[in-house]
């Protein structure tokens, strides 16, 4: 323990991160900015073809700091797994997806620590970052090491450390977005937090044991969905009683306490919210218990793009138009706005659905060219908004701030806004 602890803060250790997505690379860049050297591992031939060119491919990241860590030999990427034997920390984040069925799929994590295993030397500090269910680090990550004759907490320190990643954020990024850590032993925990202090600027926050800092993300995640559903239920009921949510909202906003604003939406996107109360749904399986407001809050927010859709039809119906004999263009790809990230994002079921009674559209995003639908398999490509005109409805999806929305009220027909990017009335745009 003392020999990585030095290392630590001599900056002698060496640090492995294996996944270079949307949590690992950030992550990696942050770490080799610190000082120390960064052998990332990952199995997509242009992800690790990119790292070693210096070019970015993540929006998170800063394009200049990623190729000067390459070019000072702190960064490099592989997919040899042996490389981590000189390792002192190796930070796992994998995706942890859900499967057909809503169940995790944690085989992104298991051959991960397959793989680690065989090359963790004594000394050495495993940490897992991917969001998954709580028991994780201590049903599959501790088991592979301790199959390879080590002790955990005396020989190999292992711990959960939760990752907190906001795309499009603008105040906070993975340096200094404050961090917790559920360590396996009180060593483990220690270790864990003296690496992290070394390369964060945020306050560390320990807990008691993996499961209670892998529940802790999961329950964050949870809080959200919970309370996007609860606005998106208003929203369909505001509708009914023809009452407008935003304003209702904007209200609301003014009480100083006991009040946190949460907004409606076509449907929720990303890889956090739609997926990760599901990790505990599932969990709860194994102790009898159904968390019933979990899931009907997913079928809250899953139904939003079957609500979008149902308001598209009465406004081209008021306008005397049917929707499969109309043409529409979905103004925005990303499931939030300013990103280029499309998992997950509401465009694929309002397509889907679209596609369904026939309905002609197109889309456009400056930030999605082009992305493949999850849904249907297909792939899509972005349009010019050239002809706006042309288009009997215009349904904003995701608010990007760079949309010229003066311009677009002015040159379009009809607006169902989704996302209550335009605030000003106007006699052709319609509130979700």
């Amino acid at each position: 323990m003392k020999n990585i602890l030095h290392k630590l803060k001599t900056r002698k250790a060496v640090v492995g991160v294996i996944g270079l997505g949307y949590v690992g690379l950030p992550m990696a860049v942050t770490v080799a900015r610190a000082g120390y050297e960064v052998i990332g591992i990952d199995v997509s031939e242009h992800a690790i073809n990119s790292v070693n060119s210096g070019i970015n491919y993540i929006g998170d990241v800063d394009d200049d700091e990623l190729k000067a860590m390459v070019e000072k030999k702190l960064l490099s990427a592989s997919r040899d797994y042996t490389l981590l034997q000189k390792a002192d920390v190796i930070l796992i984040a994998v995706p942890t997806p859900l499967d057909k069925y809503q169940q995790p799929d944690s085989s992104y994590i298991r051959s991960a620590i397959d793989s680690l295993a065989p090359n963790i030397t004594t000394g050495s500090v495993v940490i897992l970052e991917s969001t998954t269910y709580p028991g994780t680090t201590l049903e599959i990550v501790v088991p592979a090491i301790e199959k390879h004759g080590f002790k955990v907490g005396e020989d190999v320190f292992v711990a959960f450390s939760p990752e907190r990643v906001d795309p499009g954020n603008k105040d906070y990024k993975t340096f200094n977005t404050p961090k917790v850590v559920g360590g396996v032993t009180e060593k483990c925990n220690l270790v864990t937090e003296a690496f992290y202090k070394e390369v964060l600027s945020a306050p560390i926050h320990l807990v008691s044991s993996p499961s209670v800092a892998e529940m802790e993300k999961i329950y964050e995640n949870t809080f959200r969905n919970i309370n996007i559903a609860l606005a998106n239920e208003m929203t369909i009921l505001c509708n009914k009683m023809g009452i407008d949510i935003w304003e209702v909202i904007e209200a609301a906003k003014t009480k100083p306490y006991g009040f946190m604003p949460f907004y409606p939406g076509p449907g929720i996107g990303g890889h956090c919210i739609p997926l990760d109360p599901f990790y505990l749904t599932w969990k709860a399986r194994e102790y009898n218990y159904h968390t019933r407001l979990i899931e009907l809050a997913g079928e809250i927010n899953n139904s939003m793009p079957s609500f979008v859709i149902s308001k598209a039809v009465r406004l081209l119906n008021i306008d005397g138009k049917a929707i499969s004999r109309s043409r529409i263009l979905l103004l925005g790809a990303a499931y939030k706005k300013d990103i280029e990230d499309s998992r997950e994002s509401p465009i694929n079921e309002i397509i889907r659905q679209l596609e369904d009674i026939e309905a002609e559209f197109d889309y456009h995003d400056p930030y999605v060219p082009e992305f493949h639908n999850e849904r249907n398999g297909r792939d899509y490509k972005s349009v010019s908004l050239d002809n706006l005109e042309d288009y009997d409805l215009v349904i904003i999806i995701t608010d990007h701030s760079n949309f010229d929305y003066p311009d677009i009220v002015k040159r379009a027909n009809l607006i169902l806004d989704t996302r209550f990017a335009i605030k000003e009335q106007y006699q052709n745009v319609f509130k979700l």
